[in-house]
Order: C-alpha cells, then sequence, then structure tokens
C-alpha cells in the first residue's frame, strides 16, 4: 500500500471570518462583547448561584489561569440586577453603656451611616461647647451657692449646739490639724495640761470625762448627719446639673432621635447615650483632668471616645457589593481590632474596631483565590464557620491562635449574607472534595471554565467582537482585518487544534499589547497582521534561549542525529522539551539492539530510572504486538535492549512507541531505516497510530534540525492520522510542503510507519497457512526468527 504525503492545505488553517460584514474593515467598527466568549456553562452556573438564597449556595470556579474567569464574573455581576433580592445595611460599631467590653452593633439602611456618625460628631462638637457654657452663669451660681450656702448653715448650727453645750461643762470643741473634731477639758481659758488635771479630785476629773463622752456621743451623732447632708447636698447638686444638662441635652439630642424614630436600635442607643451622658457629665465639664485626657486619646478627632460612632461599613448608593481579596489573611478577611497607646497606657475600644473583606462584601460577593485561602493559617477554618453561622464574629487572631485569657474586646456578631466565589483550578477542587467533608455544603456550584471552543465561522465572529473589547478595554489600537485573522490562528494554534479556539484570554491579551507596542513604536494607526507576526516574533526570542541552547548542539555535533542515510535498528523520534512559558520540538535517536534470548523487551530507560510510568506502559504494549506478529506458533528467539541516545534527564509519555516498534523490527529483519524521517505517535496492542500531543512543536522541531544538518527533499515527519486536525504549522514549513520539500504523512496503523520506513510492505500474516507474503517486511523478519528458532533446537539437540 502507498501512503501520500499531506497536501499544505491540511497542515494549516486560514481565519477567513467568512461571516463577518465585509463592509467591517477594523475592530473599531465591531461591537465590543460584554461577556467572555465560550464561557456559557460557567456562567450559567454562577447566574443560578447568585439567584439561590438558600445557605451553601457559594461558587468555586474551576480553570488554569488566564482563561478570564474573575473578568466574566466581574463583567456578569457589573450588569446583575439584585432586585430586591440582597438588601444591603450599613454597620456600625457602638459603646455598650452597660459593658464596654463588649461593642453593639447598629444597623442602618444603606447610606446612612455616615450620616449619623456625622449627625453624633456634630451633636459632641456643640456639647462640648454648650454644656460648660449652660454651667457657667450666675443663675447656676447662685444656686448651686445657696445650696452650699445652706449645707454650711446647718452644719454650724448643729456644731454651735455642741459647741454651747461643751463650753457650760467648760469643755472646748476645736478643730485638730489633721481636720477631726476635738473635745478638750478647759482650765478657765486655757486647756488642762497634765498636770493641772492631776490637781483636780477625782469627782471632777470623773465629771469632765463623763461629759466628754457624752459630747463625743453626740458629735459623732452631729459627723453622721454631716455626711447624710453632705450626700443629700450632692443628689441635689447633681439633680440640679442633671437639670441644667437636660435643657441643653433635650434642645440638642431631641432632633436627631426624632429623625432616627424609625430605627429602633438607633434610637434605644440615642436614649442609652442620653442617660450615660447625663451621669458622666465630668467628661464635658473637665472636672477630672486625666479621665477627661483619656475620654479624648481618639486617634481620629477631639471628642469623647464613649460617644463616637464607629461606621464600619458604609455602602453608599452601590447596588451591590463586589469585593476582590488579594491577600487573604486572617485580619483582611475577617477584620481585627487596633491598640492604642496614650502616656503609655495601651487600651483598645469599640472605635478601634477595623473591618474585613467579609464585612465590606456583606449582601454581596466576595472574589477570593483559592490557593491563597489555604496558603494563610486559620483562614479557610474561619471561613466556613462564617458560611456555617450566617454570622461574622470578630475575634482576635493571637487570642484563637494563643488560647490566652488576655482581656480584649468581645464584639457583637453581625449577620452574615454574602456569596463567595473561589479561583481555582482543579487539583485544588479535588483536594478539597476528598479531604474536606463541609466543602460540598458550602460550595455546591462548580462553575467549570472551558479551556477552548469550538472553531466555525460564527464562532470566530463572535472572537473578533471578543478581541475588539480586548481593545477598547485596554485602549490599544484597534486592529484591521488582517490583524485580527492573525489573532484567531494564533489562538487555534495555542488551542493546538485547527477546529478550537484557546479561551486563554491572558495569552491573547498579552499578544494584543505586544502588537499594539510595535504598531505604536513604528508610528502605525492600526495594529496590523505584520505587527502580530513581528510581537509573535519578539515573544519568541525572549524566550527561545533554552531552545537554541538545545539545537546549537545538533550544530556543533554534541548531540548525534542523521538526517540522510538508512541505519539498521536507528530511528529519529519526536519529543517535547517545556519550560515555564515555552515548549519546542527536539529528535532523538532511539536505537534497538538484539541478541539471542527468550524474546523480551529490555527497556533501559526503566532500568536506570529514566523512564516514567506511561512510557514503560508504551513499551508492554509494544512488546505485546511484537508477540502477535512474530511470536504465534513459537517463541522470539531474540531479547531486545531499547533505549533513548544521549538521554540524561528523563524520559516519559507514549509518543514515542510506534518509533520504537520500527526500530525493533529493523533490527529483527536487519533492514535499515530512512534517517530523513522522523516519526510520532503511540500504538494500541492492534498497532493502531494513536493521537499524541505538542505535534506542531514536534515536527518544527525536526524541521529545523533538517536545516541545521542540511536540506533535501526526501525529508519529513510521520504523524498518526488523528492529529492532522492539531496541525496548525508555521509558514515556512507550510511552504518546504507545497514545493514538495518536506513531507508530512498521516498514517493510521504502525505498518504504514513500516513502510514509509523501509520502503518495503509490512505484511499481514495469512494464519491459514501461518506465514506473510514473500518479500515483506514481517516476512524478512519472520525468516530470520526461524532461522534462530532452527538453530537453537539444533544445539539444544547436539547438547542431548
Amino acid at each position: 500500500m502507498s501512503i501520500s504525503p499531506l497536501a499544505s492545505d491540511k497542515l494549516y488553517r486560514f481565519s477567513t471570518l467568512a461571516l463577518l460584514d465585509p463592509s467591517i474593515k477594523s475592530t473599531k467598527q465591531l461591537t465590543p462583547l460584554n461577556e467572555i466568549v465560550g464561557q456559557e456553562r460557567a456562567q450559567q452556573a454562577v447566574e443560578f448561584a447568585m439567584s439561590m438564597k438558600d445557605k451553601g449556595y457559594n461558587i468555586y470556579a474551576i480553570g488554569r489561569n488566564g482563561l478570564g474567569k474573575r473578568t466574566m464574573v466581574m463583567r456578569y455581576l457589573d450588569r446583575y440586577d439584585p432586585n430586591g433580592h440582597h438588601q444591603l445595611f450599613d454597620w456600625c460599631y457602638v459603646v455598650n453603656f452597660d459593658d464596654a467590653r463588649t461593642p453593639k452593633v447598629l444597623k442602618l439602611p444603606r447610606g446612612q451611616a455616615q450620616t449619623f456618625k456625622t449627625d453624633i460628631e456634630n451633636l459632641m462638637k456643640r456639647l462640648v461647647k454648650a454644656l460648660p457654657l449652660a454651667f457657667d452663669n450666675e443663675l447656676y451660681y447662685s444656686r448651686a451657692e445657696k445650696l452650699k450656702t445652706q449645707l454650711a448653715e446647718k452644719q454650724e448650727s448643729a456644731l454651735g449646739q455642741i459647741t454651747k453645750e461643751a463650753a457650760a461643762k467648760q469643755i472646748s470643741l476645736s478643730i485638730n490639724p489633721q481636720g477631726s473634731y476635738e473635745l478638750v477639758a478647759m482650765n478657765g481659758e486655757e486647756p488642762h495640761t497634765e498636770s493641772s488635771f492631776a490637781e483636780l479630785s477625782a469627782k471632777e476629773q470623773a465629771t469632765l470625762e463623763k461629759n466628754i463622752g457624752l459630747l463625743e456621743s453626740k458629735l459623732r451623732e452631729v459627723v453622721r448627719k454631716f455626711t447624710a447632708w453632705e450626700e443629700s447636698y450632692s443628689d441635689k447638686q447633681q439633680k440640679h446639673d442633671e437639670q441644667v444638662a437636660q435643657e441643653v441635652l433635650v434642645h440638642l439630642l431631641e432632633p436627631i432621635k426624632t429623625g432616627y424614630a424609625e430605627l429602633p436600635e438607633v434610637k434605644a442607643h440615642l436614649n442609652e447615650m442620653h442617660k450615660d451622658i447625663l451621669e458622666n457629665l465630668d467628661i464635658f465639664l473637665e472636672q477630672n483632668e486625666e479621665q477627661v485626657a483619656l475620654s479624648y486619646a481618639s486617634l481620629a478627632k477631639k471628642m469623647p471616645r464613649r460617644y463616637q460612632v464607629n461606621v464600619l461599613v458604609n455602602h453608599g448608593d452601590i447596588p451591590m457589593p463586589i469585593v476582590i481579596e488579594e491577600s487573604p489573611n486572617y485580619h483582611n478577611i475577617f477584620g481585627y481590632i487596633e491598640n492604642a497607646t496614650y502616656k503609655g497606657t495601651i487600651f483598645s475600644d469599640f472605635s478601634l474596631i477595623r473591618p474585613g473583606s467579609l464585612h465590606k462584601a456583606n449582601g454581596g460577593v466576595l472574589m477570593i483565590d483559592a490557593i491563597k485561602v489555604l496558603e494563610q493559617p486559620y483562614v479557610w477554618d474561619g471561613l466556613k464557620r462564617a458560611l456555617r453561622s450566617r454570622k461574622l464574629s470578630l475575634s482576635s487572631l493571637e487570642r484563637e491562635v494563643t488560647l490566652s485569657g488576655t482581656i480584649s474586646l468581645d464584639p457583637e456578631a453581625i449577620p452574615l449574607d454574602v456569596k463567595i466565589i473561589l479561583f481555582g483550578d482543579y487539583q485544588t477542587y479535588q483536594l478539597l472534595q476528598h479531604y474536606d467533608p463541609e466543602f460540598k455544603e458550602l460550595f455546591r456550584v462548580t462553575a467549570d471554565f472551558e479551556d477552548e471552543m469550538p472553531r466555525t465561522d460564527a464562532s470566530e465572529v463572535q472572537y473578533a467582537k471578543f478581541i475588539s473589547s480586548i481593545v477598547l478595554g485596554n485602549k490599544m489600537l484597534h486592529c484591521d482585518r488582517g490583524a485580527i485573522k492573525r489573532i484567531i490562528e494564533f489562538s487555534a494554534r495555542q488551542a493546538d487544534a485547527q477546529n478550537k479556539l484557546s479561551l486563554h484570554s491572558a495569552d491573547i491579551a498579552n499578544l494584543l499589547r505586544e502588537s499594539n507596542y510595535v504598531a505604536k513604536s513604528s508610528k502605525a494607526t492600526m495594529i496590523r497582521a505584520t505587527h502580530v507576526k513581528q510581537a509573535l516574533h519578539n515573544h519568541e526570542l525572549r524566550v527561545c534561549r533554552l531552545r537554541d541552547h538545545v539545537m546549537q548542539s545538533f550544530v556543533n555535533g554534541t548531540t548525534l542525529i542523521d538526517t540522510r542515510d538508512s541505519v539498521v535498528g536507528q530511528i529519529n523520534a519526536l519529543s517535547v522539551v517545556a519550560t515555564s512559558d515555552h515548549q519546542f520540538g527536539a529528535p532523538s535517536r532511539i536505537t534497538a539492539s538484539v541478541s539471542l534470548g527468550e524474546g523480551a523487551v529490555f527497556d533501559i530507560e526503566r532500568k536506570v530510572e529514566l523512564g516514567g510510568q506511561i512510557h514503560s506502559k508504551g513499551v508492554m504494549i509494544l512488546t505485546a504486538y511484537l508477540a502477535t506478529i512474530f511470536g504465534q506458533t513459537d517463541k522470539i528467539p531474540l531479547t531486545t535492549h531499547l533505549t533513548f541516545e544521549q538521554n540524561y534527564s528523563g524520559v516519559d509519555g507514549d509518543s514515542a512507541s510506534m518509533a520504537e516498534l520500527c526500530a525493533i523490527v529493523s533490527a529483527f529483519a536487519k533492514v535499515p531505516l530512512r534517517q530523513d524521517v522522523a516519526i510520532t505517535g503511540s500504538m494500541s496492542q492492534f498497532g493502531q497510530a494513536q493521537p499524541i500531543g505538542g505535534v506542531n512543536e514536534k515536527i518544527e522541531g525536526f524541521f529545523d534540525v533538517c536545516k541545521i544538518k542540511g536540506r533535501h527533499k526526501g525529508q519529513g515527519v510521520i504523524i498518526p492520522r488523528t492529529n492532522v486536525q492539531n496541525l496548525m504549522l508555521r509558514a515556512d514549513i507550510v511552504d518546504a510542503v507545497s514545493k514538495g520539500e518536506f513531507s508530512i504523512w498521516a498514517i493510521e496503523h504502525v505498518d504504514q510507519a513500516v513502510e514509509i520506513l523501509t520502503g518495503i510492505p509490512a505484511g499481514e500474516r495469512d494464519f491459514e497457512f501461518e506465514d506473510y507474503p514473500k518479500e515483506s517486511l514481517y516476512a524478512l523478519a519472520d525468516a530470520r526468527l526461524q532461522k534462530l528458532r532452527d538453530h537453537v533446537k539444533r544445539t539444544q539437540k547436539a547438547k542431548v
């Protein structure tokens, strides 16, 4: 059977934009897409999750980086209408007047938190001025003086009565230097001394002592009355102060209460504030300097900290909060409580509570990278806890980590209504599914992003609009029709398929940016196909250092390769070398040597642990095929040693299994293989050619080596026919094929490869006669194997 090489039109599919109106000459005339092209499945998943209000309908967006996952979600959310599904609130923390350690949460309608904060700040500014003025006037002073005078008169009257009674009994009432009252027996006008008191008769002494004792009892009773009178005076003074302050507060605070009458929580807080201000007037009247100084130790404005409003979240007029957290550590997600220092004292209060991403996204959507979340300690557990309870508790990370009993704030929890969108790859998704049983319950919706989309005339038009949206979004020069076509062809090459387009939008965006740079550098007014081509060339120059290094080894002969002649048991296979941002193809020499044995295929790569499991599987499959074609009636009397020459870094994959089989058959039959033809492709146990990856890079790699070693018309590459749909080859290779200077054969069975490489038909065994057709390659190999079998039998018989 004769296998014809592929025609040049099978090697590259040009974009025609057949369905795009011929009058459209550039992206300027195209309507940009407001969604990411080709991701309908993922978009439907997001739409479903957003419409479900039940617990657990959060989203895990699966896909490689650069597919535009975040862009698609953002574009959908930008046009998403909550339509009353998400009722937004502003959230504030205020002091709990009953227990300052547990700050209270106030919920206000969207956009009112900042207004409330401003109202309270204005109130405090007015109170700081109005209250001292209310206490600094003649009316207040006269009333206060009257109360003080009444107290003094009562005290003087009581003391005067005791003093008079004591004088009648020759006893004096005085105040000692320590401020205590003292009763002293008098000797005329002078107090008794010890000697003068001793001169008195016993009866006189006893009388004086008795009278002093009685007077002391009365004095104690009067002092007790003093305390009660002073408390009464303080109460009256306090009531007086409260009455004065009340008049000020009613005038200033009542309008605010009226303005928030429809918000019971806010009104209750204002009433408690009213009561607390009356009980803590000294803060405003500056009667205790240290206490006042601490109460004003604010990081923001000079007003009593006790009455501040800490606006945690103020949504303003946005329809729905959308928050992207780039650094999802514990504090950034859940918020934290700051500490302040004043005169060497560290303190914290409700005004130092700071919001996290969950606070800001409450009522909307929070988008996070899954891997970043899992890398941060305690974040994943905290996130699950918040989603389970639907409450956002702000607890200190230090307390959670150290289990410390240190006194800290315990703010009231905030009700949580948020959609979490995790962006991650499939491997992370599998790990979470397998190791975290709660993951399925909390992230019930999977948005699976496609890597590729079908390439049709209609989808090319959609892709052109997608290119237009990137151009407009990044304010680039517009692309003409030729540039659009070249970018679509690049996308097909990225997808490794003629009938598919890559959805890796980051690659397209980067190509457009670099093409825009080239166009502007050449003073062009529009991006053209030549600019795209130059941008691709520039990019390849930046990333191809390793490829150039490998190709140099073919130039100087360090890596041995033949691209002419024919050799027994030696063949050129093709492999792909990949770096983080570039991959390229290069040929590898495979050799097979045989010796008398039991029919085993000895894989040297596997034996020295340079071959991977998939490569070993390929060797076992070709061994099974060898047994099928040569071992039907008797054992194969040869042992084969198979290796990749000059391989020092390992090999994996089964794309060399057809090449290895050809080398072994060549060694069996002692028929040389063409060295100007390379082959790639895996095979089944029945010899069918199976598709492989990187076919474009492999062909281009061999073509480049042929240029290095010297070109001639017989050179070419054998590939599986199922890989024809993947061909998007370089223009120089397409041109060489069209001129008949290079050939690409697409085969369906390994027997076809054998025929191309040896020029001899492989042959098909007729099992009725158990023989291959004469002059076929398998017949030659089988004849040689039979001779060896006969030789082995004669040797064994001679030994017996």
